[in-house]
Parts: C-alpha cells; sequence; structure tokens
C-alpha cells in the first residue's frame, strides 16, 4: 500500500476518532447532574448561597453538587479583582464564605454537608 493511502487513511481515523470524543463529551454534559432536583429544591425553599470566586471552601461546596452547582442559588460577593466585596453581600452582611441563608433567615458558615442542607429545608437528597 503506497505510502499516501496510509496518510489518509490515519488521516480519516484520526478526525473520526475526535468526532467521537466530540460527540461523547456532548451528550456528558447534556445530561443532568445527580443533584440537579435537590439545588433546585433548595432554590425553590429560598435559600441563597453566598460566596466568592477565591474562596476554597466555596469551590469545595461546589464540588459536593458537581455539575448540578450551576444549579445553586449562588451569589457571588467578591468584586472581580477579588479585594472588595460586592453591595449585595454587604446589604446582607455576609462576613464568611461560604454562607447559607434560608428562608427562615437562619444562617449555617462554612462547607455545610448535604445531609444537613436537607434537613434544613426538607429537600430529599437522592438515594
Amino acid at each position: 500500500m503506497p505510502k499516501k493511502t496510509i496518510y489518509i487513511l490515519i488521516g480519516c481515523a484520526a478526525v473520526l476518532g475526535i468526532i467521537a470524543l466530540m460527540w461523547f463529551a456532548v451528550s456528558e454534559y447534556k445530561k443532568p447532574g445527580q443533584l440537579d432536583t435537590f439545588a433546585q429544591c433548595l432554590q425553590s425553599k429560598g435559600v441563597m448561597f453566598y460566596g466568592a470566586f477565591w474562596c476554597p471552601h466555596c469551590q469545595n461546596q461546589k464540588a459536593m453538587f458537581g455539575k448540578s452547582s450551576k444549579l445553586l442559588p449562588y451569589t457571588e460577593c467578591s468584586t472581580p479583582d477579588g479585594r472588595s466585596q460586592l453591595q449585595v453581600c454587604k446589604d446582607k452582611n455576609i462576613t464568611s464564605y461560604p454562607t447559607w441563608e434560608f428562608a427562615d433567615g437562619t444562617r449555617e458558615n462554612g462547607e455545610v454537608p448535604l445531609q444537613t442542607l436537607s434537613q434544613k429545608t426538607g429537600c430529599q437528597l437522592p438515594l
């Protein structure tokens, strides 16, 4: 088999491989997260999660929700340069991150276990 034909076959195989990987990535992205319903329930119960993009505990809290973190009722408190707090969080007297505020006005600070969020709100965690 001539070298040119081999190169064409290798190129076609590479393109097909890339297309397959892209299809897999897109299909995985479109699947709902395991905690989508839980995160949506938190929002419907009037819960708010205050945090800052630079806060490692906020990142850990979001990681607990995996893909479902995009559905959290989240308010960013940091200015883009990370040096100050946005007025919305000053008005709410948010002094540490993460802060969870519940509909009854109570708060939990720090990384709150999912089970605690479930107990405080009545939102059920998936089995």
